[in-house]
Parts: structure tokens; sequence; C-alpha cells
């Protein structure tokens, strides 16, 4: 047991190395890394809300809005169906969840159970034998479409903020239909709240000539209001209702400027691209509207066929609301509305006196652990205490190499796994001791000390790194944080109480070959 190979004796040395490498960033300032040869590494723990200060933010997926959306798009595709297949009918519209239609001629319901099969795919198709027609979501369909606009809401705010720079935010889900953002550092959410819950769902759609002239809509057109800035206060247009490109098909948008006016120019995928010229190519002469979340944020005249995918569109933007529009468009769509159900500000102050406490708490655990160790074991004890520094160094390092947020419970798991670092050479002393009074050799005493508690060490560690697993697995926020950096701690204890204090003594035990054990 206190044999080690020069490969053995290496890696530990690498290692711990490696640990104190990793550390370093930790002990400088911002402004002092980036003055720092590139090879040295860069990484340093983050501190989370509650440390640092920052803002809080809840939101709420609006998943009713998703399903009235997802059943509006099956009343056009249920008209498109009925007058493909050369059906008449009447009443089509919403009924709550469901569309209601009645067709016209009850002895065609075959043929429009054929025309309309194709729309029932997660949807409930009904038809009375006088021609009434019923088409809604399964509570299946419904529960998944809700759960799929919550994961892709998380992902699009993750995308949002990080093209802001914002370092380290924490995006959960809480329930089944709430998003949490915490942004540590971020004193002024305002503008990053408008960001977060704009749905930016753009659509490119035709502008209903004959309506505007005539002042009345038909069943194929809709009226929006024109955004603000935008044309005269409180003009709305009437656009076609069929979307000529959507947003999904841009592959780009970035803020530019064209005559010294701020724009934002975007690029289609080869989908949108093909869609777009079409559309343009067929209607030289006639206004497009540009829409954004209902609101008409240009609509201008089409001049010649836009080829090749690319546009611009220019409005009575800021620089700051063309960057804005940019980053939204590149992030994408949200796929139903979000709605603030609280917002808190932490001041950095609360963070200090949190991080002083904490400072606090580790230097009293560090001190009484170390003395406690020295007036117990003696030469032993300050084995225990250099590797408990080991201990801390790696700890740290590895939470700098994962980038690991630091919160108030996270440095409560760290100053406990300190406290707990010490157990592993106390049951190997211990025994050790008693190794000594049955008359073993120094030698003996310490290998059969080490042999004997390993089993104990990693049968008691093993369980607490078991309990932590399952706190990281079902806790959130703060809990995680707790977890990570006792799991971490866990690892690195028994790394450095077992295999490092075993190295420190098996030298001393060679060089000092001594007659009886100073414990």
């Amino acid at each position: 047991m206190l044999q080690f190979s020069k490969f053995k004796v290496t890696l530990i040395l690498l290692t711990l190395i490696i640990g104190i490498y990793a550390v370093m960033p930790n002990f400088f300032s911002e402004g002092q890394l980036q003055r720092l040869p590139s090879w040295l590494p860069a990484r340093a723990v983050s501190l989370g809300l509650d440390l640092q200060g920052g803002s809080h933010l809840l939101f709420e997926v609006d998943t009713n809005a998703l399903v009235k959306e997802r059943l509006e798009g099956t009343v056009n595709e249920v008209r498109a169906a009925l007058r493909g297949a050369g059906l008449g009918y009447t009443g089509l519209g919403l009924d709550g969840e469901q569309v209601i239609v009645r067709i016209s001629d009850a002895t065609a319901i075959e043929r429009a159970r054929e025309a309309l099969a194709p729309l029932a795919s997660g949807m409930e198709l009904d038809i009375a034998p006088d021609g009434a027609v019923r088409l809604g979501f399964t509570e299946a369909a419904i529960t998944q479409a809700r759960t799929h606009a919550v994961d892709q809401s998380i992902e699009i705010i993750r995308r949002r903020i990080d093209e802001t720079g914002t370092k380290e935010p924490t995006i959960i889900r809480q329930g089944e239909d709430r998003i949490v953002v915490q942004l540590p550092g971020v004193k002024d959410p305002q503008n990053l709240k408008a960001l977060i819950g704009a749905t930016a769902k753009m659509t490119f759609q035709m502008v209903d000539e004959t309506a505007e002239a005539t002042g009345t809509g038909s069943p194929t057109s809709i009226q929006l209001p024109m955004a603000d800035g935008e044309g005269a206060p409180g003009q709305r247009l009437w656009v076609q209702r069929a979307v000529l490109v959507s947003g999904e098909n841009l592959t780009d948008a970035q803020q530019t400027f064209d005559q010294g006016l701020p724009v934002v120019q975007f690029n289609f995928d080869s989908v949108g691209a093909r869609k777009f010229g079409d559309a343009t190519a067929r209607n030289v002469g006639k206004r497009f509207a540009i829409v954004l979340d209902g609101k008409i944020i240009s609509a201008p005249v089409i001049r010649d066929a836009i080829l090749g995918g690319r546009g611009v569109i220019s409005g009575n933007f800021t620089t700051q609301s063309a960057g804005n529009l940019a980053l939204l468009l590149r992030a994408g769509a949200l796929p139903a509305p979000l709605t603030v159900l609280e917002e808190r500000t932490v001041g950095a102050d609360l963070g200090a006196d949190s991080i002083e406490a904490g400072k606090q708490a580790f230097m009293i655990a560090i001190v009484m652990v170390v003395v406690a160790m020295v007036v117990l074991y003696g030469f032993f004890g300050l084995v225990a205490n250099v590797a408990l520094v080991f201990n801390a160094v790696l700890l740290l390092g590895i939470l700098s190499l994962l980038q690991a947020t630091l919160t108030l419970p996270g440095i409560a798991g760290i100053v406990l796994t300190l406290g707990m670092a010490v157990d592993a050479n106390v049951l190997i002393l211990e025994r050790v001791r008693e190794e000594v009074r049955n008359g073993r050799s120094p030698v003996n005493a310490m290998e059969a000390g080490y042999r004997e508690a390993q089993a104990t060490i990693m049968d008691s560690n093993l369980t607490t790194l078991i309990s932590t697993l399952f706190l990281f697995g079902f806790g959130s926020g703060p809990i995680k944080g707790f977890a990570v950096t006792l799991s971490v701690g866990i690892v690195t204890s028994v790394f450095t109480a077992v295999v490092v204090t075993r190295l420190i003594t098996s030298i001393w035990l060679r060089r000092a070959r001594p007659k009886v054990l100073p414990l």
C-alpha cells in the first residue's frame, strides 16, 4: 500500500500541478486576467446571482395562445382542402378548441372525410350525418405541443441572451409552463426583458389592394396595425392571410446602414429564397407587408423580382432598434407569447455580504480543522492539513475548468466538503493507532491502517455522492450548485486524503525510518 511506482508519483504530481494551474485565475481581477500571457488559464469561477447581484425574471409561456394559433392555422388548411376537393361549405370557424364547418351537400360526406383526413394527424375528426364537421386536437397532442413550446422557448431565450454577451445566465423550467431566467451582474433588465419577451414572429404577406380601395375585407384578408413610427398614427392596412414566406426560412440578419440610415439586412435559406423570389416576380408593382408580431413594420412596393435570397428591411429604426430586430430574427421566433410574472433585482451589496460571510465561515472552518488535526495527531495531522490545502486547490480548479457558477449554497458545499475532507484521515490514523497498540512496527501499522480503512472510506463517500447525484437530478438552481460543489469536493477529498497523504507518508517513512510513530 505504501509503495509507489515512478509512473504513479508522476501522475499524482501532475494532477496537483494541473489543479494549481487551473485555480490561478481566481486570484486575479478581470482586468489583470486580460493582461496575463495567453498561455495562462483565463477561466475563473463565476459568481451567481446571490453573490454578485443581478436580475431574476419569471416568465409564463402562454400555451393557450399556441393552441389557438394552431387551430387558426387549421381553419386555413380546412378551407384550402375543401376548396381543392370542390366541396361547398358554410360556417367555417372556431368553437372553443375545435374547428367547425358544415358541408353544404350532405351526400358528399365521404368526399369531405377523404379531403380532411390528411389534416387529422394528432386530431379528432368527427363528421355528423347532416354534414357538421368538428376537428380538434387530442389531449395527447395538446400536451406534447405545450411541452415542446416550453422547451423551444428555453432554447430561444438562451440564444437571445447569448447574443447580448451576458455571462453565465441561468435559464431553467419551473413547473409545466414557467421559465426562470437569472442574469448575474445585470442591474437594469428592461432592455433584456423586452428582447426575451418579444415573440419575433415575422411573415411576408401581400397587401390586399382591393380591400384597401373598398375599405372592406374578405375572408382571405385581415387588417393589421402599422408599427409605432410607421405611417400615420393609428393607420391600419388590409393584408392577405396567406403567408408568402415566414421568418422560419431566415438564416441570418444583421444591422447595417443604407444611405446613412440603420436598416436590417436578412438572408433566406434555399427554400425561402425560392419562395421569396417567385412571390416578388409575380407581384412586381404591388405592395407587400413585412409583419412582426402582428404589426406591419414596413410595406414597400416591389420594384423588381428579389432574387438571391437577400433583402433589406427599412423603416424608422434607430441603431439600437435595428440591432435588436436583427438579434431577434437571428435567434428565432418564440412559439408562444411570454408573460412576466415576477421581476426582482438583487443588489450587489447583499452579494458582498454573502461573500464576506462565506469567507468568514471558510476561514473559521479551516482554522478549527487544522488545529484539531494537529492537536489530535501531531505530525500526521500536519500531513492531513497539507492534503486539505491541495483538496481546496483541486476543488476550485475543477469548478474553474467546468465554468461553474458559484452561489451561496455552493459556498456552503465547499465549507462542508473541507470539514468532511479530514474524515478519511481520522479513520486511517485511528486504525493505525489500533495497529500500533497491537504491536505492529511503524511501517506495518501504517500500511495496515491505509488498507483496512480504505473500504470504509469508499463506502461512506459513495453513499454521500449518490445523495448529491439525486440532489443534482431533481433539484434546480441553488440546489444544483450545492450538489455540484459537494460532489466535486467528495472526489477531490478522497484523492487527497487517501492518495496524497499516503504518498507523503511513504516518502517520510523511507527517509526517517522511525521506530515509533509520532501520533
